[in-house]
């Protein structure tokens, strides 16, 4: 019948999808949520498969690490570390883990790094470097979007590309409204440093004076912030950077 060999196609599509975002993140924790845009269960089918041949390692329920090669082996964590504990807060890469999963680096980190607002690091990731007390306003943030905000956070030292081009890439990652919205509601309880890259690099995108007004009304006007490698943002001297 027709209808039997159409039943595998959006299985097929979407397992594809997640494959090839797997393959661009590099080494990193994976949740359902980083899938908001592909079918729910077709997601925890694909991701559950992949565990089941080796290419994913499953940390905890719903969370799952992607590993790559490196010199000392892969960047994975011990079966008995993943089966210690699971991960109740969220989680992001950080420091050159971060880079790495928003294209700003191609280097695998000898030390795999996360950040979460966990008060202290799971169980689960005990093997890795894991900044803890993070905002809380991060709760519902993607996996990128925390990473944006882990990069911001540095300014932005983890990335191997020019400052031109590290400032190009965070501008097409921020480019859409709602994400945008997102990260500045986050940002709230960020370092004001973070607020005025991030002002920086909304003026340049024409987001929505509402979004921006919130950022610099939070900023003392008096302060001058290091912009680090994103102290090239057109708008960067307008948002106190030094």
């Amino acid at each position: 019948m027709p209808e039997e060999p159409l039943k595998d196609k959006p299985r097929r599509s979407t397992t594809q999808a997640v494959r090839e975002r797997l393959n661009r993140g590099g080494p990193r924790l994976w949740k359902h949520s980083d899938f908001q845009d592909l079918p729910p269960a077709a997601v925890a089918k694909a991701l559950s498969r992949m565990a089941r041949k080796g290419e994913l390692q499953r940390v905890a329920k719903g969370v799952y690490y992607r590993s790559v090669p490196t010199s000392f082996g892969p960047s994975m964590p011990s079966a008995s570390s993943s089966a210690a504990g699971t991960i109740t807060a969220p989680v992001f890469p950080a420091g050159l883990s971060a880079a790495n999963a928003l294209g700003l680096s191609t280097q695998n980190p000898y030390h795999t790094e996360f950040a979460t607002i966990a008060p202290g690091p799971p169980t689960a990731l005990r093997e890795f470097v894991v900044h803890t007390g993070r905002p809380a306003e991060r709760a519902n943030l993607s996996t990128e979007e925390g990473a944006i905000l882990e990069i911001l956070r540095e300014r932005a030292r983890s990335s191997d590309l020019s400052p031109e081009e590290t400032g190009y890439r965070l501008l097409r990652l921020l480019a859409d409204e709602e994400r945008f919205a997102r990260v500045v509601r986050a940002a709230q309880g960020e370092p004001p440093r973070v607020r005025a890259m991030l002002g920086a690099l909304g003026q340049e995108l024409d987001m929505p004076p509402r979004l921006l007004q919130k950022l610099r009304k939070s900023l003392n006007p008096l302060s001058r912030y290091d912009f680090g490698r994103l102290a090239s943002l057109r708008h960067a001297k307008d948002w106190h950077a030094k």
